[in-house]
């Protein structure tokens, strides 16, 4: 077995696991397909396994290339993290610069943190910003994101964290939907109205179901797993659905329903690993970042 294995054999066998084909993954990167061909071939030789066999709809993994992917997945992470810490950690005589990658939900990527973004990139235009929708506290621990908004408390010892405050959900429904349905004055009532919701359920579906077993996913006529789908489903009058409190006000005037009843809070967390503590860049757009998202959290203009 060959020991020193290149890099870019690693990466187009990646490219493959996630294209299915060498003329994908040859796009993917950017090199001919032909090249693609001799990596792949070449990483099996070196290993001794074969990774891929053909079918008719391209190239098929086998249980090798599934039980090394993982690690390939990984050496691509840190090799990631390498290009972003070494640029994070130059200098410039006009500002900052390097590249900054934030991961965030769907809804606080979407909804907050654009014109935050939008703000950082105005103050330090040298700088490049990546933005990652997700909810994986791994992504910051495994290096796949420099910077990351969480809702839930972190436990691990190699990251930074800054509590925000908490994020109140509430049931809301638009004007449109209020005009053609009278609004619920009571639980029963609620219930006889169009409920948007989710499908699956999540981790904070499970929190939130522990304090609202009412709410359970049969109750919802309208669903989808897409916090931002369901956002938009309620703005359209589609029916009642939960959203954050500080979202009731733009660009769609919600009215909030039977606050009594339900009134959920997410413990708002911006993270970033240790080993960045000495990143320039990463500590402003940190900073920058936590008094946006303290100020959207306080409903304080921004």
């Amino acid at each position: 077995m060959k020991l020193n294995i290149p890099w870019e054999w690693y990466r187009t066998f990646l490219a493959v696991m996630k294209e299915g084909s060498l003329s994908g993954a040859a796009r993917m990167l950017a090199i001919t397909q032909p090249t693609a061909g001799r990596h792949v071939a070449a990483l099996e030789s070196a290993l001794g396994l074969v990774l891929f066999t053909r079918s008719q709809t391209g190239l098929q993994a086998t249980d090798a290339a599934v039980a090394i992917q993982g690690h390939a997945q990984a050496m691509e992470n840190t090799a990631s993290m390498i290009e972003r810490s070494a640029a994070s950690f130059s200098a410039h005589s006009a500002g900052l610069h390097g590249v900054v990658r934030v991961s965030a939900s769907e809804i606080i990527g979407t909804e907050v943190l654009p014109p935050l973004i939008a703000r950082i990139k105005e103050d330090y235009p040298q700088l490049t910003l990546e933005l990652v929708l997700s909810n994986r506290i791994q992504d910051v621990l495994n290096r796949e994101a420099d910077i990351a908004v969480r809702m839930s408390t972190p436990v691990q010892e190699q990251l930074i964290a800054r509590r925000l405050g908490s994020i109140e959900i509430g049931l809301h429904a638009s004007p449109s939907y209020l005009a053609r349905h009278a609004a619920p004055g009571s639980i029963d009532e609620l219930f006889t109205h169009t409920l948007v919701g989710f499908d699956k359920t999540t981790p904070f579906i499970l929190q939130a179901l522990k304090h609202f077993p009412q709410l359970n996913r049969e109750r919802f006529t309208v669903r989808t797993d897409s916090d931002v789908a369901q956002l938009n489903l309620i703005r359209a009058g589609s029916g009642i659905g939960m959203c954050q409190v500080q979202l009731a006000d733009f660009p769609v005037p919600l009215e909030r329903l039977m606050p009594d009843f339900f009134a959920f809070h997410l413990d708002t967390w911006l993270v970033m690993h240790e080993d960045l503590r000495h990143s320039k860049a990463c500590k402003t757009v940190f900073d920058i970042l936590a008094a946006g998202l303290q100020a959207y959290i306080n409903n304080v203009g921004t």
